[in-house]
This record gives C-alpha cells, structure tokens and sequence, in this order.
C-alpha cells in the first residue's frame, strides 16, 4: 500500500484498510467470526466495547482470555450481542498490529432511535495513525528508548488528507445533500493519541458514546480518545463556497512532553448539486475555514466536553449506576523511569528506560491465558490476586518533581478478584512522573459509569460528595484528565477474567 509517497507492506483483514465493518442487530443476535493467521506473527482480535456476557473466551486480548492464533492456524470468535445497540470498534490485540488492523462493529437497534430526527444516512469517521516506517520496528525500538517515534500522519478512514505529501488524491470525501440530516458514527482507532475533531460552519449533536445513548447535546466540536467511539447527528444545513465543500478536520489533543504527531489531518463534505465546480479541493491551510477546532493544548474545551456527557437516563433507557459500593480501588497511572538492567542498552532518559504502571506494577504476560489456567483449574505461579488496592506510597501525585520523585515499577501478572455482584468503585489517578499526561483506560467486558472527575490529587473525604450517581456517563473508554483523576463505578455481574489497560 502506498501513502505518503511511501509504499509498504501493511498489514490488513481481507484487504481492507480500514478492515470490514461488522454489522449486526441488538436483542441477541449470534456472531462467528473466523479468523485465519496469514502472517508469521501471533495475532489475536478484540471486539472493544462488546460485553462478552458468558463468553469471555471470544474477547481477544492475548494471554488474559485466549493463547494467541499462531501463525497458519485459525480461531473462530463465536458470542452473541444481548443489551445493547450502537457504535463500537473492533481491532487486533496483539502487539502493535492494532495500528492497521481495525474497522467499526455496530449494532442496529431493533426499535426506533431515541431521537426524532430523520437520518437521511449514517457516515463513517474512523481515525486512525499511519507510520511510513513498520509499526514493529517502531514497537522494538520503543522497548529499547521507552517512547516511541510519532507516526506521519493521521487518517480519516485511512486516507490522510492533502495536507501530507503526495496526499491529493488520498482524501476522504463524504457527499451531503442540503437538508438532510445524517448520523456520523466516529470512532478513535488510533494508538494512543486523544483527537479533536469538527466540520467547518456546522453543528453535531451527540447522541451516544461507548454504544449507549446519551442526553443530545450540540458541541461544535469533540474530543474522543482512542478505544472511544461517539454518534453525532448532524443536518447539511450550510451554503458552501463555489467548490460545494466543507472541511472536516482532526488533530492531536496534546498533554504530552513525548515527540508527537502535530499535523492535521482533513476531509471534505461535498454538497450534492449545489454547483458544477470541477476544480480539486483546496488543500491550502491557509484557506481552510478551522473556525470550529480547538487549539492543540485546549484542556478547557476537552473538560467542558467531557463534562456535558450525560446518560440519558429514561425509563426506557435506564441509568443504572451504583448508588453505594462493596470496595473502592485507588490506583495511579505512572510512566516510570527505570534503571536499566545489567549488560542490556537502554536509550532513554540518562541510560534508562520507561515503562506504564498502575499503583507502580508493570503488567507481564503470563506464559498461558489466564481464563484457561483458571477454567481448567491449573496451578500455576504466573499470576497472583494480590494487585495493590491502593498506592505503594503516597505522595504529591500530580505536583511533585517529575523527575526526582519517580521511582522503578515492579514486575508481575497481579489481579484484583472480587465476588459476583460486588459494586466497586475504581479511582483513576494520574501523576507527574515523567509528565503529567491525558491516560485512556478501557475495562473489558463491562461498561462503567464516570461519576466524577477532577484536577490534582483525589481526596477521599471530600471528591465522593461531590459524585454524579443521577446520569454519569456510561462508557467502555475514560479519558483520566492530565494532572486529574476520574472515579468509575462497576458492576461486576459478567464472570470472567477481563483487561484493564490503556486504550485501546
């Protein structure tokens, strides 16, 4: 495949990037997928944001719920969809084939939508990243210098847009007809970076995020982190220009210090039979109307956003939210600086490299899934229920030196194992260690509710208080604020072993 004046192989689903859309109907409908590995790589693939209810052998991530498909062998995914309707995403988990291998899952509701509007059609907006080099080599490379190289380009349906080279004629267009109104179906594909994203002059009403509906509300703009996906409806309502267009527009949210993608990627609406105009689209950012998008640091807008998600919380679409909990877990998100191990090189901060945390242990994979050790009743020393229900140490975690206070993580395959039906509250902490960053953490096999969020250290005496337990948001995916927490509610009523992690 060739972009950006580079051709390479890419790895693909049936020859498709973005992969094929999978396209079902709620009310228990059954899916089976198989998968065959053409590659030498393992691989493995994740239905991200479906629930898994009695399935858990079917929801992908390599060596928590299934040994990975090796390379010529085959496994076929097999669940069925019950309680639930809308947009999610599905991608590989294993490694960073996830940078190619994605496409959306969506599930049709079998009853009228919660809003009047009439959809005139729905238009896919899938995001993701596109690296000129192999994303495995840029994967190998990070293991030795703890960050890794930005990618080139983002994409709007795996098309990146004139403002890249040798881009013209890679560029998503979508047509429009005035008047009608249309439901965009957006999903965050990319790796690791939060994106803002709008169309020029227009409004998009937010129906639904994580596949669960919400309270409308009329952003002229959003902000989606990866793993999330969000329903906009939107009218062609505008008069354009003499070339019948609008620009649509995503570019990096930023919270990190860590080299990133800056650019911008672009599409365009075209108006159906407003002229005849026969020109190219204009590609000059100069003359492009970015009136709706905010600025690359705007951590104002992003809470605003955020802050307006709202369940719909309807008698026919119930909040269930949690009003008490059986146990609260407090656990900080960390990229640590550690010393680097004997006779190995390590190129990051002054000889040493870096590695995520949570509550300062680092997740290593066991040797064999860890639903199959538990099923089959195995004994096995891989992994233990002894993950740390609060921080090792507490300090300052968001105003400290970044530097001086951080401390080398510890390795090891920990879990938190909770009984049937426990509501339990999970504290999402951020810290300056290194940076203070946005963090995306996606729960498998669960939605959860975001029932509050804040800047600084979470105080457990006074933040409760101050909780939405009337319409959170519902979600599969939170944005942790950088410098910030957020505070989920989780009922735990689907057994399982189910991943926690950075999104997606």
């Amino acid at each position: 495949m060739t972009r950006l004046c580079t051709t390479k192989h890419l790895l693909m689903v049936n020859g498709q990037y973005p992969g094929p859309t999978i396209a079902i109907h709620e009310g228990g409908d059954n899916v089976e997928i198989n998968v065959k590995n053409r590659i030498a790589q393992n691989t493995t693939l994740h239905w991200h944001g479906v629930k898994q209810l009695r399935t858990g052998w079917a929801d992908g991530p390599a060596y928590v719920t299934q040994c990975p498909i090796r390379g010529g062998q085959s496994y076929t995914y097999k669940f069925t969809v019950t309680g639930q309707r809308g947009t999610l995403l599905w991608h590989a988990h294993y490694a960073w084939q996830r940078a190619s291998v994605y496409g959306a899952f969506i599930i049709y509701p079998r009853i009228p939508y919660p809003f009047s509007h009439q959809i005139q059609a729905e238009i896919p907006i899938i995001f993701g990243e596109w690296w000129n080099a192999d994303p495995t080599e840029v994967e190998n490379t990070m293991m030795l210098t703890g960050g890794p190289d930005s990618s080139n380009a983002y994409t709007i349906n795996g098309l990146p847009g004139p403002l890249y080279p040798c881009s013209n004629q890679d560029t998503c267009i979508q047509t429009v007809e005035y008047g009608k109104t249309y439901m965009l179906r957006i999903i965050n594909a990319a790796l690791a970076d939060e994106l803002f994203f709008a169309i020029a002059e227009h409004t998009l009403t937010v129906v639904e995020v994580d596949a669960v509906y919400t309270k409308p509300f009329a952003p002229t703009s959003i902000m989606i982190a990866p793993g999330q996906t969000t329903t906009v409806l939107m009218t062609a309502n505008q008069v354009p220009d003499f070339t019948g267009m609008f620009v649509m527009v995503a570019r990096h949210y930023l919270t990190s210090v860590f080299p990133f993608n800056n650019s911008t990627t672009i599409g365009f609406l075209r108006y159906k039979n407003v002229r005849t105009w026969k020109g190219k689209a204009p590609f000059d950012p100069s003359s492009l109307k970015l009136l709706n998008l905010p600025a690359m640091e705007d951590t104002t807008f992003s809470t605003k956003f955020s802050d307006k998600i709202k369940s719909l919380a309807s008698p026919q679409y119930p909040c269930n939210v949690p009003k008490t909990i059986d146990k609260r877990v407090i656990t900080t998100i960390s990229l640590n600086i550690q010393d680097c191990p004997e006779n190995k090189t390590c190129l990051g901060y002054k000889g040493k490299s870096f590695f995520a945390s949570m509550n300062n242990q680092s997740f290593v994979r066991p040797s064999i899934s860890i639903l199959e050790s538990y099923y089959k009743n195995l004994t096995t020393s891989s992994f233990s229920s002894d993950f740390p229900e609060k921080p090792p140490n507490n300090f300052d975690y968001t105003g400290g030196d970044p530097l001086t206070q951080n401390m080398n993580t510890k390795f090891g395959t920990k879990l938190i194992v909770v009984p049937y039906g426990t509501n339990i509250e999970v504290v999402l902490q951020d810290t300056s260690l290194v940076n203070l960053e946005n963090h995306p953490i996606h729960v498998h096999g669960h939605n959860f509710f975001i029932v509050g969020s804040g800047f600084g250290n979470f105080n457990e005496a006074k933040d409760p208080k101050r909780y939405n337990l009337v319409d959170p948001p519902e979600r599969n995916t939170v944005a942790v604020p950088s410098g910030g927490w957020a505070a989920i509610r989780i009922k735990a009523d689907n057994p399982g072993v189910w991943f926690v992690h950075l999104s997606p």
